[in-house]
């Protein structure tokens, strides 16, 4: 039995066969309407505020630039508002340098005066198959993206309470895909000899914009797990959704990214985890009254870069080093371990659509090591399937399950 996710936020088969979802949430209404709290600092501390007067409030903090400014205003507020202080809580990885943000994590949490810090720490446990993704699979089905359960042993150490993530940031952060447009068409910037084909472009109608992004998208080519026709369905799909991009980064905001089933099916998979656990989830930098506020602030033409834009929503709480740093580590490791590797060699070819996937290039693919993580989904449904096979042979009818307990480390 699937527990929790809401039909519409599980991946369709198309989506399944490169682990993303695509295009809109067609029930999810635009947002609309100004935000009713004024400055986008003012509607995050809102959204601050309601997460920690329920305690504990845990903080997934990684020690990257959006989850320490989560963390930092988190920490301002409850202190300004006598409300109980937000914890951070950690997933480290001591045997695997290149996920290694201890430095950056330690410069938060001193910079920030923190008393009380969660670090569970972990070898293979995580893996996209591992004991903790079981359980989330067993319980709820595949979630997108392929990495939630990454959250559930943190959702653990919050029971009872709410957690905030960093989710969201790199998105808002962003320009708009028709970023030269923008500049343009909003007159912070003169036009150039080289804007011409980008505004063109950016004009365009919309079957226009497809075809070009079709053509130019050329990742997908290189998806050898999957027939000439799957490869095709995808791309034509993913250049449908990303030529609806509105030039306006505050349009953009409302009306596409808040409705594109990206953002959608992944909060609905921490939503459906964290009740699990009974805890409730936020997502600042996510979150709608937020996002309104920043649509005002900022307009047409959006921020005008990222340090800028974290420094008008608390990154003045932040070292600078943190609010400029630009490189970010590598977990692939963390999720292909002995766990996906094993259970892929002794894959029988279940639990995928053969007119849609190339098998043979689906096992060339998992032998990787690590294998792409646009293949790691496709890893998950097998397993699924292949469970749901097992507890057909055995007579049960339901995989049901919550799946074997594993408990949280301690703390350190």
């Amino acid at each position: 039995m699937i527990e929790g996710l809401e039909a519409r936020y599980r991946l369709t088969p198309l989506e399944l066969l490169w682990g993303m979802p695509l295009g809109p949430d067609r029930e999810r209404p635009a947002l609309s309407g100004s935000s009713s709290s004024g400055s986008p600092r003012a509607a995050l501390e809102e959204v601050l505020v309601r997460a920690l007067a329920r305690a504990p409030c845990l903080v997934s903090f990684s020690g990257g630039r959006d989850s320490s400014l989560v963390l930092a205003l988190a920490l301002d507020v409850a202190r300004r508002h006598g409300l109980p202080l937000p914890i951070p809580a950690t997933n480290r990885f001591p045997g695997r340098p290149e996920t290694d943000e201890s430095a950056w994590q330690e410069l938060v949490v001193s910079h920030l005066d923190v008393q009380d810090w969660i670090r569970l720490e972990w070898t293979d446990e995580l893996d996209v198959i591992g004991p903790y993704a079981q359980q989330a699979l067993r319980r709820h089905g595949v979630l997108a993206p392929f990495n939630s359960h990454f959250h559930l042993p943190l959702l653990r150490a919050a029971r009872g309470g709410s957690m905030l993530t960093g989710i969201g940031g790199d998105e808002l952060f962003s320009p708009v895909s028709r970023e030269a447009a923008a500049a343009v068409l909003t007159r912070t910037r003169r036009p150039r000899a080289a804007d011409l084909a980008p505004l063109a472009l950016a004009l365009a109608p919309h079957p226009v914009r497809t075809a070009v992004i079709a053509r130019r998208r050329r990742v997908f080519r290189t998806f050898g797990w999957l027939t000439p026709t799957a490869r095709r369905r995808i791309a034509l799909a993913y250049a449908g959704w990303e030529s609806q991009d509105p030039w306006r980064w505050d349009v953009a905001l409302r009306r596409w990214w808040w409705r594109s089933r990206t953002l959608q099916c992944n909060r609905a998979g921490k939503r459906a985890l964290a009740r699990a656990e009974n805890v409730e989830v936020a997502h600042p930098l996510c979150e709608p009254e937020v996002l309104r506020a920043v649509a005002d602030a900022w307009g047409a033409s959006g921020p005008p870069n990222r340090r800028v834009a974290t420094e008008a929503l608390g990154g003045d709480l932040l070292p600078r080093s943190v609010r400029e740093r630009s490189d970010k580590s590598w977990f692939d490791r963390v999720f292909w371990t002995d766990h996906a590797r094993r259970w892929a060699q002794e894959w029988g070819g279940e639990g995928v659509d053969a007119a849609m996937v190339n098998v043979p290039g689906l096992r060339r693919e998992w032998a990787r090591n690590p294998a792409t993580p646009f293949v790691y989904t496709l890893l998950q449904s097998a397993w699924v399937t292949s469970q749901r096979s097992n507890a057909l042979e055995l007579g049960d009818q339901s995989l049901g399950g919550r799946g074997e307990r594993v408990e949280s480390p301690g703390t350190s």
